[in-house]
């Protein structure tokens, strides 16, 4: 019996991206009808539309699917969350970590919501910058909590495979809001984040 794997694809632009995938491998001095190649462009068509499945997804809409009422007002942390998302500016991506903490106002949201959000972001073409804000945003319009802190250290393939090529750098950003503008708030976050508590 042969092995066969169900994926749900646009097949509207699936097709009109493997005809760009298969010119792009001539443009490129390959021959799209070699063996090796001859479903590259299927395989990579389908991919780019996974790993910007993002544009399709609300964000917002997820949270509001597991919120609860919960009279809790201390710092909640989903750290070491993984990233992988595509820079806009070369479409190579860009791999790291997400650490990301609110202060419930009454109201939390399932803890995989937390992740799922950062997924939805990162399934885009993005920047980090823009990135870390997105998820900060989208927590704090749809829980209204008392602050929020989220904080990204990735790593770029855009730098390390071309262009200055440094192997070693790591870019780090971070978006805070109410509560976590406060020092010792901030510090308390940080802390928790460095700290291997598990």
């Amino acid at each position: 019996m042969r092995y066969h794997r169900k994926e749900e694809y646009c097949e509207d632009s699936l097709n009109d991206l493997i005809k760009s995938y298969t010119n792009v491998l001539g443009q490129l001095g390959e021959d799209p009808e070699r063996e090796g190649l001859l479903k590259t462009p299927e395989r990579v068509a389908k991919a780019m539309q996974f790993l910007t499945q993002g544009y399709f997804q609300d964000a917002k809409a997820i949270i509001n699917s597991a919120k609860f009422h919960e009279p809790v007002s201390e710092m909640v942390v989903v750290k070491d969350i993984e990233i992988y998302s595509m820079c806009e500016h070369h479409m190579l991506p860009f791999i790291g970590k997400a650490h990301v903490a609110y202060i419930p106002n009454g109201w939390i949201t399932g803890l995989s919501k937390i992740a799922r959000v950062v997924d939805v972001f990162a399934r885009r073409l993005q920047v980090q910058e823009r990135l870390t804000i997105q998820i900060r945003d989208a927590i704090k319009e749809t829980l209204d909590p008392i602050g929020v802190a989220v904080v990204i250290e990735a790593k770029h393939l855009c730098m390390m495979m071309r262009g200055v090529q440094k192997q070693n750098s790591v870019t780090t950003t971070s978006a805070f809001d109410g509560e976590f503008h406060k020092s010792a708030t901030r510090s308390e976050f940080l802390k928790l984040i460095s700290n291997n508590l598990h």
